[in-house]
């Protein structure tokens, strides 16, 4: 144990790819004496080079660690030096071996002193070998279900995931560096944790916590707001480099997730609860150390970028471990046309019976042809590319022989005269030449036939026992295939796309693809997980949704979420796969873009310019408690004022116009619960059911003296001139969820007075336009110094002013908007 137990260890997560950016080690460690971590952990293996990586070393092909881990780790090595900073990574691959060996040489050359240690016993393909030969385990596919023995590849790797106690291990025997082979994506933190707390094996509840909040940052940026579906709000706060995360946990295994200091994106609740939602398989978490519950996990916002986790309970570890095996898949070609213009779908057919039947002769061959249209053109496009889809020519077969440019390639490419008005080939033709492709089969292995050992810089060895206490779980997780009540009453309701109102995050696991969809608001949860059942999902998949593959389905209600299994929904993993999304990060998009029937309560909208209007939905009336709200009985009596009279209406217009006054005013929430554990907006009286949604005229009166129309006659005025454009602002493309005006603010330009008035109603499924996030301060704020007291209105401002101001608003935060005099009251 380095350090007292009483400060929490600090972990940066600085590498969650092979592909990630190289630099943030080198930056990470520089920035330690403004910034200090203890450990640095960072994972640079995937299925896609674990495979890669395991037939090269199965055919003695040379190095098969991932090299690109060397170009983060020798600029860094210096400041890790300097700073006593502990590193324990994922790179080794095949050949953990000889990763070490190069390490050392470098660290060497640079006349550092660093002790670099090595973990091994992930390559399993003897007891793979062993266990088949004496039949003690037919090595059921997790994906698939099928026997390894019916597989028609012929296995020549295996490697096994293992978990973090060897780290812990070689940390605790002084070692600055450990380099694994293949650990689990979370081990890392898992074994910095455990050294540095000196916990013990039972202590399962730290276990699970620190294996949670290693899955939280061991994808580097992700936490930080890299895949991130409400990356729109990141435009103002340096999406252009998304920082690194840490983790902080204690002894008592509480964690805290923040990122590195000065760095782009942000670290909140959202964030994480995209994170949290990737690539799980279940409420049911397992590693090679302990099994995690997550059904009650939840976040809570401690400050800027600093988010708690909560929650996560600890259970035995299962007596098995998750294991890949490798094999050659053969290899495969593609090609591209260009399809411009108008008759896509039929220039697509003629293209593909042309080469169809040029491949004739050698198409028994393939193991695989698929012709794909990828795009859509749009219509009336204003430019060429716009108007442009992509016709992909996909093959795959066993022998490098089957698939050689005379046999694919040349067949695809001939028969451009023949072709389609405006048939155009892409002229890259490295893709139309044989390349290999690997096959990954997923099972289990006991841990017990796992020889896990650390290997010091000495030359000496330790052996990390399997655990002593394990429990066999059950195959199926729960799964519950859908959540309806036939009490829940959500008013009127429209279609629209459902990413409009739910976020939502998707990976890949082997050929399993999981999404998890999750709401921000209280009252939209209810309404989230009636809707996404089992079906609706098969529903929403529509083609891409394979008959008879099982979906499971389960619910976070304190991440007001809901999360489903899509089984072997993938083509066969990463590595092999002939779908453009070869990760399954892309299931998420295309579901929310899907349309779905929603609460219309739940979106606010800009109004348009006088030619267009939003209808108003009544409500019946329906008592609520005024000790639960923030109540001002002037504003209602003046608001009563605004629906005294008819509305105005013009000829031809069927939909009833908005009240006002003439004068831009802003729209605030429907009512406000007085603000206990957050400054969010709720839904009034959330425990009583809403007939339609109740939309008050509170507002905010804004008068900009050069350009007054309070006096002016309606049907006189003119409309009011276009919003310029906001420098580093950006429109939303579709009408933003409920409680927008609070945290999305960071979307919105300063207030224009000629601006078009900001109201809340229903919404106009036709409205094809965009509209800005509304927020209700920035308006009021403009106002001028008043040497008297405010008014009521004005103070109603300063209020929310304040709020936005607790919710980090950029613009607000910085004193771009002078503030209101303090009331004498």
């Amino acid at each position: 144990m380095a350090q007292s137990p009483r400060r929490p260890i600090r972990i940066a997560g600085v590498s969650g790819a092979a592909t990630d950016r190289r630099q943030a080690m080198a930056q990470m460690a520089a920035n330690h004496p403004r910034d200090p971590i203890d450990v640095m952990i960072g994972d640079w293996l995937s299925e896609a080079n674990m495979t890669s990586r395991g037939v090269a070393r199965s055919g003695n092909e040379g190095a098969s660690y991932e090299p690109t881990f060397l170009e983060a780790l020798q600029p860094a090595l210096e400041n890790i030096a300097r700073y006593g900073i502990k590193v324990a990574v994922n790179a080794g691959a095949s050949d953990t071996k000889l990763l070490h060996q190069v390490v050392t040489e470098i660290v060497a050359k640079q006349g550092l002193s660093l002790k670099v240690a090595y973990i091994s016993g992930d390559e399993v393909f003897p007891a793979i070998q062993e266990a088949i030969r004496t039949g003690s385990s037919a090595f059921e596919n997790i994906c698939t279900g099928e026997q390894l023995a019916d597989w028609k590849f012929e296995p020549l790797y295996a490697q096994a995931y293992l978990g973090g106690l060897g780290i812990a291990q070689a940390l605790s025997d002084g070692a600055d560096v450990v380099v694994c082979g293949r650990v689990s994506d979370a081990s890392p933190v898992i074994g910095a944790a455990y050294w540095w707390h000196g916990w013990k094996r039972d202590q399962l509840h730290e276990l699970a916590n620190a294996f949670v909040a290693g899955h939280l940052i061991e994808c580097s940026n992700y936490v930080c707001g890299g895949n991130f579906t409400g990356f729109k709000s990141l435009e103002t706060r340096g999406w252009d480099s998304i920082g690194y995360p840490i983790a902080e946990i204690a002894s008592n295994g509480q964690v805290v997730i923040t990122k590195g200091r000065e760095s782009g994106g942000e670290v909140s609740t959202q964030t994480c609860t995209s994170q949290l939602l990737y690539e799980i398989q279940g409420p049911w978490y397992y590693n090679s150390d302990v099994t995690a519950f997550l059904d009650g996990i939840s976040f809570e916002q401690l400050g800027t970028n600093r988010v708690a986790m909560h929650g996560v309970s600890g259970e035995l570890p299962p007596p098995t471990t998750k294991v890949g095996i490798t094999a050659r898949g053969g290899y495969q070609a593609e090609a591209h046309w260009f399809i411009c213009g108008l008759d896509i779908e039929a220039k697509a057919r003629m293209m593909e019976a042309q080469i169809r039947l040029l491949l004739k002769p050698h198409i028994h061959r393939f193991s695989r042809l698929e012709f794909t249209l990828n795009g859509t053109a749009k219509e009336n496009a204003s430019n060429q590319n716009a108007a442009t889809v992509d016709l992909r020519v996909f093959a795959q077969a066993a022998e490098e022989a089957d698939i050689t440019p005379d046999k694919f390639l040349r067949p695809v490419l001939d028969p451009v005269m023949e072709g389609y008005p405006g048939a155009t080939p892409h002229l890259d033709f490295r893709q139309g030449f044989p390349k290999p492709v690997y096959e990954y089969y997923v099972t289990l292995l006991p841990q017990s036939s796992v020889e896990h050992k650390v290997h010091r810089w000495d030359g000496t060895e330790t052996t990390i026992d399997p655990p002593p206490a394990t429990k066999t779980w059950p195959s199926q997780q729960p799964s519950h295939p859908s959540t309806i009540s036939p009490k829940l009453d959500f008013g009127h309701i429209t279609r629209g796309p459902l990413g409009s109102i739910v976020h939502a995050r998707s990976g890949d696991k082997g050929s399993n693809a999981n999404v998890g969809f999750w709401v921000r608001y209280k009252d939209e949860w209810d309404w989230l997980r009636s809707l996404l059942s089992i079906d609706k999902v098969k529903e929403l998949l529509a083609d891409e949704y394979k008959p008879g593959h099982k979906i499971d389905r389960f619910e976070l209600p304190e991440l007001k979420a809901v999360h489903f299994l899509l089984v072997d929904h993938l083509d066969r993993g990463v590595s092999c796969s002939s779908s453009y999304d070869f990760l399954g990060k892309n299931v998420a998009e295309f579901l929310r873009s899907s349309m779905s029937p929603q609460r219309s309560r739940n979106s606010l909208y800009l109004r348009p310019p006088p030619s267009k209007h939003f209808g108003l939905e009544a409500e019946e009336e329906e008592d609520v408690n005024d000790e639960d709200y923030e109540d001002d009985e002037e504003e209602d009596d003046e608001v009563e004022d605004d629906y005294e009279g008819k509305d105005d209406e013009e000829e031809g217009d069927d939909l009833p116009r908005i009240p006002g006054r003439g004068r831009p005013r802003v729209q605030k929430p429907i009512r406000q619960i007085k603000r206990k554990r957050s400054p969010s907006p709720e839904v009034a009286s959330p425990k009583k059911r809403r007939a339609a949604p109740k939309i008050l005229e509170h507002a905010i009166d804004i008068v900009d003296d050069d350009h007054a129309t309070s006096q002016v006659p309606v049907a006189n005025r003119s409309p009011p001139p276009p919003i310029p454009p906001s420098p580093g602002r950006t429109l939303m493309s579709y009408p933003p969820p409920r409680g927008t005006n609070l945290t999305l603010a960071a979307d919105v330009p300063r207030y224009h007075a000629q601006a078009p008035h900001i109201r809340v109603a229903l919404p106009d499924s036709t409205l094809v336009e965009p509209y800005r996030a509304p927020t209700a301060v920035m308006a009021a704020a403009e106002q001028p110094w008043r040497v008297s007291t405010p008014t009521r209105k004005e103070k109603r401002a300063q209020k929310m002013v304040a709020e936005l101001q607790n919710y980090n608003v950029p613009g607000i935060a910085e004193k771009e908007y002078e503030p209101l005099p303090e009331s004498k009251e």
